[in-house]
């Protein structure tokens, strides 16, 4: 890969994850809570151990729908488990060289007012 401001060096290109078969309605619908991220604020993660941790905003659900919108949150967790825990569904786009479909990832930590 080429940037505008270095010499050219390696990165990601024509990559994505697979989609599932659950729309994201379906990943949401039995969901007693959680929290439907649409942004992430900051870098927070640890190379080494896998620690993850983010500043987010989105949407609160309750009882499988979207209740109410949702700012200045952080949501952590451990990379290895996140991947453990990852259903992807089945709104996959190609848009960009790097594309994913939306994600549930079950067991994260939410902290916030």
């Amino acid at each position: 890969m080429r940037g505008t401001g270095g010499p050219p060096g390696p990165g990601p290109a024509n990559l994505y994850m697979e989609a599932g078969t659950l729309s994201p309605d379906q990943l949401m619908a039995d969901a007693p809570a959680g929290f439907y991220v649409t942004e992430l604020i900051g870098f927070g993660v640890n190379p080494v151990t896998g620690d993850y941790s983010r500043g987010a905003a989105g949407f609160w659900i309750e009882n499988g729908q979207i209740a109410h919108p949702v700012s200045e949150v952080t949501i952590a967790g451990n990379l290895k488990d996140m991947y453990l825990r990852l259903t992807p569904a089945s709104d996959l786009v190609f848009r960009y060289g790097t594309d994913a479909p939306t994600l549930r990832v079950e067991g994260m930590t939410i902290a916030g007012t």
